[in-house]
């Protein structure tokens, strides 16, 4: 009869053990959502540092050019910039609920980020207020206003922060979180060896003192404890007396 040789049977693999493939894609996307929400809110602060708009206004004694920032359009895109990196730091530093709280959060700005950028694209109320302080009147027109690109760049900017709250909303219950279980258990071991202390030195001077107030004699040798008595040793002795 021909020996049959067994195959190797693959185990099969643990219910909660995720697959090689969706490691990988978790790892991807903690790797992109911070790569975006970093290079986003960035984006988002340098574009509105620059001029969104500029224009013309006219003055008694001819013509005024004007220019605005995009913080003297609109200040909700750098705000919500600065909000929405804190909250892609707190992802890590959360939880469950919380960490789907902070990752809304993160997506919602990004989101305001992009509306308030798209709507301030075209808006001259800013240039007008300028021509106004400059004027002296309440309402001075302003000409040949043209806009730059960095309102859209701003946008940009909100896009990839929202492609960051997305991605922790879908994968952030997979991301690693902050922990502080080392560092306590150090901190407290830390704390019973500051308890427990060093052992008294018989030798030292301060210990000299102690003993002779106790009345004894720091010069001797501490005495050894005698071992106890066993049960069979008054039987040993009788049985030697009898020898």
């Amino acid at each position: 009869m021909v020996g049959v040789t067994a195959a190797a049977v693959p185990q099969p693999r643990a219910e909660h053990e995720p697959s090689a493939p969706a490691a990988r894609g978790r790892r991807s996307s903690l790797a992109i959502a911070l790569l975006a929400g970093a290079l986003g809110a960035a984006l988002v602060l340098l574009a509105t540092s620059r001029k969104w708009a500029e224009g013309t206004a006219s003055v008694a004694q001819g013509s005024l050019s004007q220019s605005a920032n995009g913080d003297d359009i609109t200040g909700l895109p750098g705000a919500l910039a600065v909000v929405g990196l804190a909250a892609l730091v707190a992802v890590f530093a959360v939880r469950r609920l919380g960490r789907a709280v902070v990752a809304a959060l993160l997506a919602l700005s990004g989101a305001g980020i992009v509306i308030s950028s798209a709507l301030g694209a075209s808006d001259k109320a800013a240039l007008e207020e300028k021509a106004s302080k400059v004027s002296g009147l309440t309402h001075s027109p302003i000409h040949d206003v043209a806009y730059t690109p960095w309102p859209w760049v701003a946008a940009a900017g909100g896009v990839l922060l929202l492609l960051a709250g997305v991605l922790a909303l879908a994968y952030g219950r997979h991301w690693p979180a902050m922990s502080g279980r080392y560092e306590r258990a150090g901190t407290a071991s830390r704390v019973r060896t500051r308890r427990a202390g060093a052992a008294p030195d018989p030798d030292r001077p301060e210990e000299l003192w102690k003993a002779l107030d106790r009345g004894e004699d720091p010069t001797e040798a501490p005495a050894t404890p005698e071992a106890p008595a066993t049960p069979e040793a008054p039987a040993r002795q009788e049985a030697e007396r009898g020898a």
